[in-house]
């Protein structure tokens, strides 16, 4: 093993800052720490050997083992134990002495916002308060005092307000005070250290001390834009790593895989917050990590730190050490690659958008037509005459324009080497009875250790998930995920990605998916006030408000669009990210241009869920990305309100509760919606929200509410007084009823519908709502295999439940129902409900049914596609064109009617946008009998069944009449008919 040094000196220890006296001799650790009072309980990450972390750690003695880390109980109490089932360690039989004020060390209550201020929730008193550092992470409380310091600085003010500069970018401390640095400070130096502030009463003693939150001054001072992770030249790589807090980096660089030592060892040289190397070029293909040195409060030590590049482009499997490449390599592109952008499927206007969202490993990992070695991965997706790529090619041929792939970054939670899957006997399984809990039992047991998971757990952003591909080293990755782009582009479809910037898998300096934090701790994931990180996204939330949080997730975006030659972008939880950064994604992705980036960024589609909760909600730490907030950006984000009115209640309400496609008032299913009246009355509220969905969710959009008025589409509220409508444009609204969280469309209904009602009845309500969201304005959105009647066995979070819950059939053999009890962790409380369901085997689709469903969601895409009329651009078109009968007081129960008018070439009026149609009428009819609906409004038109449904398979829609002379529509029970106007009728 040599050593490259590129740094000349780097001193051992920082700096002193001032002269202040310290103790000649400092107390071991486990005295400084035994006198932290633990008045609230807090989490430390755990090592992989959880004993030897105890040992060293003198926080062990007062701490509980806990699945996601050590969790801090206050002393004298008994730890409960975790339902991991790990033995509690015993708290300690003494009082912790002499005590501590509430703020203690541990916790981090005071932020440094900028160079120069200070903001902390305390009182001042007429004694000083000073801020303390130690390089060595020696400080401690004792004899009412901060001990173990190398500088101590007084600090001015604590008797006013923040200014507004800072409430405006930490709005959630706005009512704190602000304490003021001298201006000489070597603020750069300080911030490598242990830091703590403590306030003293007039006695001398200390009242108050906390840890400090950095991310302010970090911005303030080290914000940059400078080259990031490894930059090839024709002569040399550069590493370029931002770590503002970190006292050493070192690259360890691995010449080959098998090495257990590193070949070279190459020391860092820091500037600025930036460590930079450079490092021969021939080195490519050669494996790195960093080793950081830095202090991180979750230990209240400095850690060596392990970690890969945030940068990184490339990986070895699992993770393990980041791949030195250089994505322009042709070792990296598919024959044709370059001429990629050239070729991708045409796009008009983001108006024509409609979405297919599907699970790369759902796709072929039950695909017997795919190759053994190629299913569940990007390469089966270039097999053109596979069942799956065949039913691909028919959505593309019906309109459908877009994939989104679930997470296909690398996560954690599947081993990225295949050989250690564990699976199981499906024979074993398929013999079970339908609504046994075997089947779960078997899948739980071993699902933490096979080959599936959504990908909801983001270790790094910025490489392809080993998992899916052939081997997980090297170039394959990257070769084949491209591969996968090409071929669904070749077949009509543009790619999204889903990408997951709200949260990361794991924090803390020893978990090996930690990144992100074991480079600048306390800096990329968002904490509370007490210093602890927000886990309201499920885990570890990041901070985008952050600079260089934003700054890599713009970065990020920029490759996967550029390199990767991706077409859109999901973004989980995007009400987590800040407004700010999603208009800036956006704004620097449709800029790309073929002259300059080699594809057209004026066709990549964002969009997200803007829903608005935890720490952000209410802008509670800045404008954050949320529904009513995108309003005008052009930004999608998806509707949950028409989800809600057309299956009903929502995924956190009762199971049972009707919608208006699940037979509300109309075919109750015994539970308590109140009286009639009041069934009645929910029915008609819910028919108004699906109107306004269907106009696009538009704030403006007028129509006539159930009860007679004329309203906004923002003036009808949900039950709990919230607007409907939050769009100003048709694109900024996703029109779905089921998406990958929650049951399938098809589970849904038949959990929500009565008991009794026939298997053909459950289908044409699940034909029902997938044509409501196909003829709406917006961009409707389709979760692979509704189109099929999916099923996932009433599992309401599949996300780790295996292949056997997960499965699709692109032979239309199977829709997956009735495959056991769904897993017990997510479903159990509902299991009452779902066992005699699932023992029910007239609740099973057959292959005809199937093949319905599939013949019935093509048609309706080709009704889209057929006129421009389904797909308008703007609001004001929707407004002048769009219009909702049937409505106001006396309206026929469970029926739905709009229509969509054009105008005639040299006629004054709307302009003509369709060549062949001039007038269109969509009716929706979810009552279970044949209704007759008349307007003297849609009276003596040329209307005529849509040509797609009379050619279609269904011959009950075929039934459908229109009467002109009355003006009179007769539509089946549980049937959208699609009546158009033929320009040379």
């Amino acid at each position: 093993m040599s050593v490259v040094t590129i740094s000349s000196s780097i001193p051992v220890l920082l700096p002193l800052l001032c002269s202040t006296p310290i103790p000649s001799s400092r107390s071991v650790l486990h005295h400084r720490i035994r006198n932290i009072h633990f008045n609230t309980s807090c989490v430390l990450p755990l090592e992989s050997n959880n004993q030897s972390y105890l040992t060293r750690h003198p926080l062990g003695v007062a701490a509980n083992i806990y699945p996601t880390g050590l969790r801090l109980m206050p002393t004298g109490l008994c730890c409960c134990s975790s339902s991991s089932g790990a033995m509690p360690l015993q708290a300690p039989t003494t009082s912790l002495s002499p005590p501590l004020p509430q703020d203690s060390l541990l916790y981090s209550r005071a932020f440094w916002v900028s160079k120069s201020l200070i903001a902390w929730n305390v009182e001042a008193g007429n004694g000083p308060c000073y801020l303390y550092a130690s390089v060595t992470a020696d400080l401690f409380v004792a004899d009412n005092d901060i001990q173990g310091y190398d500088s101590k600085i007084e600090l001015q003010g604590g008797d006013i307000g923040l200014p507004q500069c800072v409430i405006e970018k930490f709005p959630h401390i706005r009512h704190y005070k602000a304490f003021n640095l001298p201006p000489d400070l070597d603020v750069e130096s300080l911030l490598k250290c242990q830091l703590a502030v403590a306030i003293f009463s007039s006695d001398g003693k200390c009242s108050s001390a906390t840890g400090l939150q950095l991310p302010g001054v970090l911005d303030d001072l080290f914000s940059y834009c400078g080259p990031l992770g490894a930059v090839f030249s024709s002569e040399t790589i550069s590493l370029h790593l931002w770590a503002p807090t970190a006292q050493g980096v070192h690259a360890f660089i691995y010449k080959d895989l098998s090495l257990s030592d590193p070949s070279e060892i190459v020391q860092l040289k820091g500037q600025n917050g930036v460590w930079s190397a450079k490092v021969p070029r021939d080195w490519e293909g050669y494996y790195y990590v960093y080793e950081v040195s830095v202090y991180h409060p979750s230990t209240l030590q400095i850690e060596k730190c392990i970690v890969n590049d945030p940068y990184a482009r490339g990986l070895s499997a699992d993770g393990q050490r980041t791949l030195l490449v250089d994505l322009d390599s042709d070792l990296f592109k598919p024959e044709g690659w370059d001429d990629l952008a050239d070729e991708k499927p045409h796009l008009l206007s983001f108006a024509d958008i409609s979405i297919y969202e599907l699970h790369i490993r759902d796709f072929s990992a039950n695909d017997f037509t795919v190759h053994p070695e190629l299913r569940g991965g990007y390469l089966a997706f270039t097999l053109q005459d596979s069942a799956g790529m065949l039913h691909l090619k028919r959505l593309a041929s019906a309109g459908l324009t877009h994939v989104h792939l679930l997470p296909t970054f690398h996560f954690g939670g599947v081993d990225d080497e295949r050989h250690k899957w564990k699976d199981v006997d499906r024979e074993l399984l398929e013999s079970l009875p339908p609504d046994s809990d075997q089947q779960q039992a078997h899948i739980t047991a071993i699902q933490d250790e096979d080959g599936y998971n959504w990908g909801y757990n983001p270790v790094l952003w910025g490489v392809p998930k080993g998992s899916y591909a052939s081997d997980a080293n090297g170039s394959c990755r990257t070769l084949e995920f491209r591969k996968m782009v090409q071929a669904l582009n070749r077949v009509g479809l543009r790619v999204v990605l889903d990408v997951v910037y709200n949260h990361l898998h794991a924090s803390g300096p020893f978990d090996k998916n930690s990144v992100l934090d074991k480079i600048v701790p306390g800096y990329y994931l968002r904490s509370d006030i007490d210093g602890f990180i927000e886990h309201s996204t499920c885990t570890n939330n990041t901070a985008s408000e952050h600079f260089m949080v934003e700054r890599l997730i713009l970065d990020d975006l920029l490759c996967w669009a550029v390199h990767d030659k991706v077409d859109g972008f999901r973004f989980d939880l995007m009400g987590h990210i800040m407004k700010r950064t999603m208009v800036k994604a956006k704004s620097m992705l449709q800029s790309l241009s073929m002259e300059k980036n080699g594809v057209d960024g004026s066709k990549i589609y964002i969009y997200g869920e803007g829903w608005d909760f935890g720490e952000v909600a209410k802008n509670g730490r800045g404008i954050n990305a949320s529904q009513f907030n995108l309003s005008g950006t052009g930004i999608g984000s998806f509707n949950d309100r028409i989800r809600d009115a057309m299956l009903g209640g929502s995924p956190f309400g009762h199971p049972l509760q009707q919608g208006f496609v699940t037979g509300l008032s109309l075919e109750p299913n015994g539970h308590d919606h109140g009286d009639k009246s009041a069934a009645e009355l929910m029915l008609a509220v819910s028919k108004d929200h699906i109107q306004v969905g269907m106009a696009a969710n538009l704030r403006d959009f007028v129509l006539t509410s159930f009860d007679g008025q004329e309203v906004k589409g923002s003036e009808v509220l949900t039950h709990d007084g919230v607007p409907v409508a939050y769009a100003l444009c048709p694109t900024e609204t996703m029109n779905y009823v089921s998406a990958h969280d929650n049951e399938t469309l098809f589970d849904i209904v038949s959990l929500k519908t009565p008991k009794d009602i026939s298997l053909d009845d459950r289908c044409r309500m699940n034909h029902l709502a997938t044509s409501m969201v196909a003829l709406s304005q917006g961009i409707p959105f389709f979760h692979a295999g509704d189109e099929m009647l999916r099923s996932k066995s009433l599992d309401r979070d599949s996300y780790n439940s295996g292949d056997w819950f997960n499965r699709l059939d692109f032979s239309y053999n199977s829709n997956n129902w009735g495959i056991g009890l769904p897993p017990r962790e997510k479903n159990e409380r509902n299991w009452p409900l779902i066992q005699p369901r699932l023992a029910d085997p007239d609740f099973k689709p057959h292959k005809s049914e199937i093949v319905a469903a599939v013949e019935s969601f093509l048609t309706f895409l080709q009704i889209r596609y057929s006129s421009p009329l389904f797909r308008l651009r703007t609001a004001n078109a929707i407004q002048e064109r769009v219009k909702f009968h049937n409505t106001g007081p006396s309206w026929i129960p469970g029926v739905v009617v709009m229509s969509i008018e054009d105008g005639y070439e040299g006629v004054p009026g709307l302009t003509q946008m369709d060549e062949c149609y001039s007038f269109v009428v969509v009716i929706f009819n979810a009552c279970p009998t044949e209704v007759l609906f008349s307007s003297p409004v849609l009276r003596a038109r040329a209307l005529q069944l849509h040509p797609m449904q009379l050619r279609s398979s269904d011959d009950i829609v075929k039934k459908s009449k229109y009467e002109a002379s009355s003006g009179c529509f007769t539509v089946p029970a549980r049937t959208s008919s699609v009546f158009v106007e033929s320009r040379d009728a």
